[in-house]
């Protein structure tokens, strides 16, 4: 009975994750694309300024490449996270746990790191709203994508006894 009902909260915080990392996707690939076609183009016989980054983003602040670079990278981990761990709530064997609390925990950690940069831009300022809402996402799926790992350890333990 226990397990029904863990399996239940585990679907129930896959979907949200899910469509929360699809969301992360959609702006940061934005803000990638915007990056690329407004970003530092240099011609012949010129030579690149002093303080030039290569991860240069015509909006946002000096931690807004990075940022958007780990927030792409733990997006598209949670994606595959997501469907592997809807997998495992497909079949809700023992023999998926692992594949499903394997790529949870890299997607878990790739998150806290791009949540990190979250916060040095937060700290930084002069962003605007696309920015601020994927870092908030990132936040909530930090702490999301944590209880996710919970559940399923949690379940997993519970079928043990």
């Amino acid at each position: 009975m226990a397990s029904e009902q863990m399996k239940s909260v585990a679907s129930a915080l896959l979907v949200l994750n899910l469509c929360m990392y699809v969301i992360v996707l959609a702006i940061g690939s934005w803000a990638m694309n915007r990056a690329i076609d407004r970003g530092f183009i240099i011609g012949p016989g010129y030579e690149l300024p002093a303080h030039f980054s290569p991860i240069f983003f015509p909006m946002g602040n000096a931690a807004t490449g990075f940022f958007v670079t780990f927030s792409l990278i733990a997006g598209v981990v949670g994606v595959a996270s997501a469907i592997v761990g809807l997998n495992h709530t497909r079949f809700w064997s023992s023999d998926s746990i692992p594949s499903a609390a394997s790529t949870a925990a890299i997607a878990w950690t790739l998150t806290l790191l791009a949540m990190g940069f979250a916060s040095k831009e937060i700290e930084l300022s002069i962003r605007n709203a696309r920015l601020r809402t994927m870092e908030a996402f990132m936040i909530i799926l930090s702490a999301t994508q944590l209880l996710y790992i919970a559940v399923i350890y949690g379940a997993s333990s519970s079928r043990r006894t």
